[in-house]
C-alpha cells in the first residue's frame, strides 16, 4: 500500500484538546461494512450494537506521567520523556535539545514550571543511543514509578497545547481510562476513554462478556510512515499481556460464535498477535504487528477506534478492518459533521 494513500485533510479546528466531562457522551459513527451503511450516535449507545455473548476486550494499561524537567548544573533547562526502565533500573528517555548534555552530566528533577528544590532526585547520562534516546541513572531515588508520580506530567501528544505547565491535574484523571491497572503507557489506549463504568455495567447486563488484556503504549503509536509502502515501516515494540482467564473468555466468544470487538488499536495488535487456529493463547510478550490493508483478521470481528492523524499506522490498521474506500470516506463525513478528531476526540465503530 503506498503511504499517500493514507491521506486526508483536516481542519485544525477539529483536533479535540480537551476531554468531554461525560465521557461517554462523544459522538460514534458507526460503519457498517456489510450493508456499507453509516450511522450517528454516540458512545453511550455501544450497547445497542452488541449483541449478548458478544465479547468486549479492553487494555487495561495505565498512563504514567512520563514528561518531566531537569536542570543542568549549567542552569540550562532539559525537557524529557521517559520511555521505559531497563532491567538495571535507569531510565531510557527522549531528551529535547539534547545534544547540548554530555555523558557524566548530573541534571536535577524540577516540579513543574521549572522549580528544583534542594535534595530533589538527579539524573545521570550514561549513554547516548540511537534516534536521541538516553540513558539516564537515578542516583539513589529508587522506584521509577514513584519518581514520576511526584515528577512527572501527563504525556499530552504534541497537538493538545496547554498554556501552562503547573495545570497537569485535570489531564491526569481525563487521559486515562477509567478501568487503567497495570502502570507502563505512554499515550493513552485512546478508544478507551470514552467508557464509564455506568456503560461498562450496562454491556454487562446486556450479555456482553468484558474481557482485559495489557499493551503498554510506546511513543511510536503516533510516528507517522515515512517510506513510500506501508509495509515497509520500521514497527516500534510494544509489550504486551493476556491472562488465562481472560484469554478463556474470548476463546469462549468465538467457540459460542460471538463477535471479539476490540477497543482500540492496541487491543486489536494484541488479539491478532495471540491468535492461534481461531483462539487465542495467553501470554506475554513483546509485538511487532503492522496491520494494512489485505491483512486477514483471525480473530478481530469489531473494532472501536478513535479518529486517526494521516499517514500513520493506526489509520492503517482501521483501513485494513473497515476497508481503505470506506474508512476514508466515513472520515470526509465525519470532517463534513464536525466530528473532533484525534486522542480527547469522537469514536467510530467499524462492524
Amino acid at each position: 500500500m503506498n503511504t499517500s494513500e493514507l491521506d486526508y485533510d483536516l481542519p485544525g479546528r477539529l483536533i479535540a484538546q480537551e476531554g468531554l466531562a461525560d465521557r461517554a457522551s462523544a459522538r460514534l459513527l458507526v460503519l457498517d461494512r456489510r450493508r456499507e451503511a453509516l450511522a450517528h450516535r454516540q458512545v453511550r449507545d455501544l450497547g445497542e450494537y452488541l449483541a449478548a455473548g458478544d465479547c468486549l476486550v479492553l487494555n487495561d494499561s495505565r498512563v504514567i506521567p512520563a514528561r518531566f524537567s531537569c536542570r543542568r548544573q549549567r542552569g540550562g533547562r532539559i525537557e524529557g520523556l521517559f520511555l521505559q526502565a531497563t532491567a538495571e533500573g535507569d531510565w531510557l528517555a527522549l531528551l529535547k535539545n539534547g545534544g547540548r548534555v554530555r555523558i557524566g552530566e548530573r541534571m536535577a528533577l524540577a516540579r513543574a514550571g521549572g522549580l528544583v528544590e534542594a535534595g530533589a532526585p538527579v539524573l545521570k547520562a550514561v549513554q547516548r543511543g540511537e534516534r536521541g534516546v538516553w540513558r539516564l541513572r537515578a542516583e539513589g531515588q529508587g522506584d521509577y514509578l514513584r519518581v514520576l508520580e511526584e515528577y512527572g506530567r501527563t504525556p499530552l501528544p504534541p497537538y493538545i497545547r496547554r498554556s501552562s505547565e503547573t495545570d497537569d491535574a485535570a489531564d491526569r484523571e481525563r487521559y486515562q481510562t477509567v478501568y487503567a491497572r497495570a502502570p507502563g503507557s505512554v499515550a493513552a489506549p485512546t478508544a478507551g476513554l470514552h467508557f464509564t463504568e455506568e456503560l461498562l455495567q450496562e454491556l454487562r447486563g446486556r450479555g456482553v462478556g468484558l474481557a482485559r488484556l495489557t499493551l503498554h503504549v510506546g511513543l511510536g503509536t503516533f510516528q507517522s510512515v515515512t517510506t513510500e509502502r506501508v509495509e515497509d515501516h520500521p514497527m516500534h515494540s510494544e509489550a504486551y499481556h493476556l491472562g488465562e482467564v481472560d484469554a478463556a473468555l474470548i476463546n469462549e466468544a468465538l467457540a459460542a460464535g460471538g463477535r471479539v470487538v476490540a477497543a482500540g488499536s492496541t487491543s486489536v495488535r494484541t488479539l491478532e498477535t495471540v491468535a492461534r487456529e481461531g483462539r487465542v493463547e495467553a501470554g506475554t510478550g513483546w509485538t511487532k504487528l503492522l496491520m494494512a490493508p489485505g491483512y486477514e483478521f483471525r480473530i478481530v470481528g469489531g473494532v472501536l477506534t478513535n479518529f486517526h492523524l494521516p499517514r500513520t499506522t493506526l489509520l492503517a490498521l482501521a483501513c485494513a478492518f473497515g476497508g481503505r474506500e470506506r474508512v476514508l470516506a466515513a472520515y470526509r463525513e465525519a470532517v463534513r459533521l464536525e466530528y473532533r478528531f484525534y486522542s480527547y476526540g469522537d469514536a467510530m465503530l467499524i462492524l
